[in-house]
This record gives C-alpha cells, structure tokens and sequence, in this order.
C-alpha cells in the first residue's frame, strides 16, 4: 500500500492523550487504512484482531485486570466481532486510569450500539473515511495535508466574503495543476489507500473495486443482516449506485431491487451504516413552501460506485455531482467541523444540489459538469434565501471553469473548479 498522510491524524494523536480520549473509536469503511493510521500513530501500542474466530475465546476470558496487566496499550482490530469486550474495556477504564485503548471497527451500526450501551461517556470517537483530494495530493506519510480552501473558509469565518480566499491566477498556479491530475483520478478510481499501490495497473484497480463490493457482501453484511438470499441486495445495491445524486423513492427502488418498499429502506440504511452511501435529508423547515421531503442518496465513494456497477469511461453529470458532494462532505467530517448537510428541492423543479449548515448561517453547493457557468444555472441559488430561516452566507457553483468568478447575486456568488475550491 502506498501511504498517504490523514487529516485527522494530529487531532487523534494529541486526543489520545487526554483523558477524554484515552478510549478512542476509530471507525469507518473497511479497507480506509485504520489499522495502518492506528499502528503508525500509536508506536507504543500492541496490535490486536478480533477478527479470527479461533482466538475470540481466549480474549473474552481475560478479566479487566488481565487486560490492564497484559496489555493495558493495545489497539483492538474488528472490535465489532467480540461485543462482550466492551464491558471489559469499560472496566478497564474505571478501575485503571493508566490504560489506553484504540477500538477499531468497519460496522458503524455494530461498534455505536455496544458503545452506547456499554461505553457512554468513556469514548472519543473518529470516522476515518476514504481519502481526500488534501491526501491524494500528499507525497507520503510525512508530508503533512493542506486543508482546502473551502475548509480554511469555513473554519476561519464563513460570514466573510470568500472571495480573497478564492481569486487567483488558476492557470500560473503549480499546485492547481497538479490537483487537476488527482481530481481526475479521483473521479475514476476514488480514494480507497489500496489502488494507490505504484505497481498497479488500471487492470488490478478495476480487479480491486469488484473483489472490494465482493468482500463487503460477504464480511460487512453479515455484520449487519442475515440475508439468505443475497441478489436483492445486491439489485437494490445497483439500483442505488445508479441513482447516486437523486431523490429516494423507496417504492421505485423496491419495485427495481424485486422487494417491498420497507425491505428497500431497509437495504438502504445497511449501505449508509456501513459507509457505503451518504443520505441527504431535505431541508423544508419552511411550511409555506412546497419542498420535496425525500432524501438524496450519495454514493461515498466514486471508484467503489464503480466496482459495483462494473463501470468505467467517463463520467456522467450526476456522478460527476456526487463525487463533488461526497469529496465536501469527507473533508468537512475531517475537519471536525460543525455542519449539517441538505439539499433542497421545490415542487416546481428548483434544486439546490447541497445546502451546508453552520452557525452563523448556510453555504449552498451547485455542481454543474460544464466547462462555462451561465446566468440561467443559478436560478436556485437566487431564490433559495426565501425560504431559509438563517441568512445564506456564501453560494458556489461548482463546475469546470478554468478560472474562478463572481456573479450578481442575494449573496457572494462564485463559479470555480473543484481542484480549486476542494484543495
């Protein structure tokens, strides 16, 4: 594996030093590198799996004190597989301030249930997702990420104009053209640290997406539902792959997928606990406006939406949009910031494709796989402060535009590629 630098790896490293952290949660995708952050992070710490089924007993009849005595640093692999590990761990944690564990789990539902129950309170907990345009563009583990433009903005002061942050000369920028190449790769390939192996060809990552689709039906599905037949999942799985960027209609997906409607909600949030898929909620706190109330799907990745479908070539409109989406939404929960995500749809066909939400206000998103942004692609976004209850910040239009500009607008408008706005 090539290895990239984490975002979050400073911010896990110095919380695991505090007593809040001193359990830290580090969950996630299966195959986003967690094992490999947590072993080169935590040097100190022995490396524990669950994983096996032969050792399992062996580890569930270690006391607490057994544990504080053997190994009272471990970073513990697959958590989820041992459930009744948690109350060990919780013991450990109360009765011996000096331990440090680092729980590592792929099943998002399995690891927050045990730990709601069991380790309430005790916990600092840290998604680890695929990689970011920031990481991509790393040269190896020492060489630190630079936040993009849009997470500077945000973390600094998003009642500011953007736009000092935003203007420059695109073209005479070295970095820029450099995250041009990693966002086309992105937008093929996704983030997933394994394809970045330097032996491998476009072949072998195409060969890695469908074995990856492969793996989680039989490894994270379980985790998560007995199905005794599997091909409705995967149809409803396909279906949802083809509808990244839309709206849910759970009668049309069961109707695709060969099963009832609840069976298809179902089937969609096991894809969103398991980091497959992200859901965006609609936002209609307006009541006198007619707004859509359906979610929209999102698929997280873009080379494992791929491997799903067994898709290649260029990308179309609404993949390029949910790779824009799903990029903004990584870095944001990166960062650690506090947003909300939406998107915003009226009865009479206006969208907003994403509408941020922080404190002091919102930040809407337009992605628009075109190469020149015209008047008329901003409709939207002009008449989405008449139905927000906070003001709107900021709006972009995300497109292909060599360059970044300024329109007319209810509040700062710009339209700037993604290699610009998201590096």
């Amino acid at each position: 594996m090539h290895y990239k630098a984490r975002l979050i790896s400073k911010k896990i490293s110095a919380l695991h030093k505090r007593s809040r952290g001193r359990i830290l949660v580090l969950t996630g995708p299966r195959q986003t590198g967690k094992t490999t952050l947590a072993s080169k992070l935590f040097t100190d710490h022995v490396l524990l799996s669950m994983e096996d089924p032969v050792v399992r007993p062996e580890f569930s009849r270690l006391t607490s004190k057994d544990w504080a005595v053997r190994y009272p640093r471990a970073v513990i692999d697959e958590v989820q597989k041992l459930p009744p590990l948690m109350e060990t761990i919780k013991g450990c944690y109360d009765q011996y301030p000096e331990v440090q564990y680092v729980l590592l789990g792929s099943s998002q539902i399995m690891v927050m249930k045990r730990i709601r129950e069991t380790l309430a309170g005790r916990v600092a907990i840290q998604d680890l997702l695929p990689l970011t345009l920031p990481e991509l563009m790393t040269a190896s583990w020492d060489d630190d990420p630079i936040e993009s433009r849009l997470v500077r903005w945000l973390s600094d002061s998003p009642a500011r104009d953007p736009g000092d942050l935003l203007q420059a000369l695109l073209g005479a920028d070295e970095r820029h053209a450099e995250a041009k190449k990693h966002w086309e790769y992105y937008l093929e390939w996704g983030g997933m640290p394994a394809l970045l192996h330097p032996d491998f060809t476009p072949e072998d990552r195409r060969k890695w997406l469908e074995d990856y689709f492969a793996t989680y039906l039989q490894r994270d599905l379980s985790d998560l539902g007995r199905l005794d037949d599997l091909e409705p999942f995967v149809r409803a799985q396909q279906a949802i792959a083809l509808k990244t960027s839309k709206t849910v209609n759970y009668s049309e997906l069961g109707r695709l997928a060969g099963v009832t409607s609840p069976t298809a909600k179902k089937f969609l949030r096991y894809l969103e606990i398991s980091y497959q898929v992200i859901t965006l909620p609609a936002f209609y706190r307006n009541e006198e406006k007619r707004l859509s109330k359906q979610p929209k799907i999102v698929f997280l990745d873009p080379g494992v939406r791929r491997g799903v479908l067994r898709k290649g070539g260029v990308s179309d409109g609404l993949e390029w949009e949910s790779a824009v989406i799903s990029e903004i939404f990584k870095q944001i929960k990166s960062a650690g910031l506090a947003v909300s995500f939406y998107h915003v749809r009226t009865f009479d066909g206006s969208e907003v494709d994403l509408l941020l939400e922080c404190e002091e206000g919102f930040v809407a998103v337009e992605c628009k796989m075109t190469r020149q942004a015209a008047s008329s692609d901003f409709r939207g976004l002009r008449t989405l402060p008449s139905i927000l209850d906070k003001p709107l910040l900021a709006a972009f239009m995300v497109c292909e535009e060599d360059g970044v500009r300024s329109w007319e607008g209810p509040c700062p408008i710009y339209s700037l590629p993604p290699s610009w706005l998201l590096t």
